[in-house]
């Protein structure tokens, strides 16, 4: 199978399992690795006789929905048809999909490094805290996979995006996963912006979605740098304006920055960072920056080649 880079294409290209390949696959779906928007997901591999990629094994996922919600054929129709044409190296691949009888299943690329969001808040040893030059490509791989979906006639992420719907490869390649999708007069989207609720349902709706998208990287941004979950009870309370006022100052925003750095970060790329975080956060939709602006900011920044700064001991024992 052949996969075409930042294209829409025509049709889906995806191959066609059998509910037996993907028992097999999954060892009757014993490893459970998760919960998607419609059923769990499963871990599985597929053996060379029936891999996608040269007759060798291959890692897979595969999403099994929960065929006794409302719609659940409509929803896997629509996920199989529509993400199924897309192909982007910064969202995760649809491989293929079962229909058997009542069993509906999706067969996705398997991503080794799992989620940002089991980075940036496991717990346990198996969790190792990522660099700044990491934690930046992540972004910018993320920035890119929105920044296309946002290209999309008539299609719209729905959902609050968040860390968990950015998973990651072997080499911390960033791609988007699970996103909820819409077309624009669909009245299903779901808000994360309670903060400014009364001011999404007044402005104007594709602009509106889009712009929503633009808020929730936004605290994405907050969470890679504090290393904090941003809590809905922040934005929906008196302490936005707290954090705002940590990322608007250079000397405050060193109080925030994740700990697990340790200090080693240059500053003025993480102000850089915490300011376009203030932008995406704006109180009014429409005076957010769009995605393909966050992202040419991102790359400016990464562009600078800041060395990360270290935190220098003086003779007193004092970090200077």
């Amino acid at each position: 199978m052949s996969y075409l880079d930042e294209r829409i294409l025509t049709t889906p290209n995806l191959r066609i399992f059998s509910f037996s390949e993907l028992r097999k696959a999954t060892k009757n779906f014993r490893v459970d690795v998760g919960e998607g928007r419609f059923g769990a997901v499963y871990r599985g591999m597929l053996h060379k006789n029936v891999a996608l990629n040269n007759g060798s094994g291959l890692n897979i996922v595969v999403k099994k929905l929960d065929n006794e919600r409302i719609h659940i054929f409509e929803d896997w129709q629509s996920e199989v048809r529509f993400l199924g044409r897309l192909s982007h190296s910064n969202l995760v691949k649809v491989l293929g999909y079962c229909w058997e009888d009542d069993e509906l299943l999706v067969v996705y690329e398997f991503m080794p490094r799992g989620s940002l969001e089991t980075h940036l808040f496991g717990c346990g040893s198996a969790v190792e805290p990522l660099p700044w030059d990491i934690r930046l490509k992540i972004l910018i791989g993320a920035a890119r996979g929105l920044a296309f979906l946002q290209t999309l006639k008539r299609l719209d992420i729905c959902r609050g995006f968040m860390a968990s719907n950015i998973l990651l490869d072997g080499l911390f390649n960033s791609k988007i996963s699970d996103f909820s999708y819409a077309e624009l007069d669909s009245q299903k989207c779901s808000v994360l912006d309670e903060y400014n609720y009364e001011r999404y349902l007044a402005s104007d709706d594709q602009l509106r979605v889009k712009n929503d998208d633009v808020y929730c990287f936004g605290v994405v941004l907050v969470e890679m740098l504090t290393g904090s979950r941003a809590s809905r009870r922040i934005w929906t309370s008196g302490s936005v304006g707290l954090v705002e006022s940590y990322l608007a100052d250079r000397r405050k925003l060193t109080i925030i920055m994740d700990s697990r750095l340790k200090g080693k970060y240059p500053p003025e790329a993480a102000l850089g960072i915490a300011h376009l975080a203030l932008n995406c956060l704006g109180a009014y939709s429409k005076t957010r920056p769009s995605m393909k602006e966050v992202l040419k900011t991102l790359e400016r920044i990464n562009a600078s080649n800041e060395n990360p700064w270290e935190p220098q001991i003086n003779s007193a024992g004092h970090t200077t």
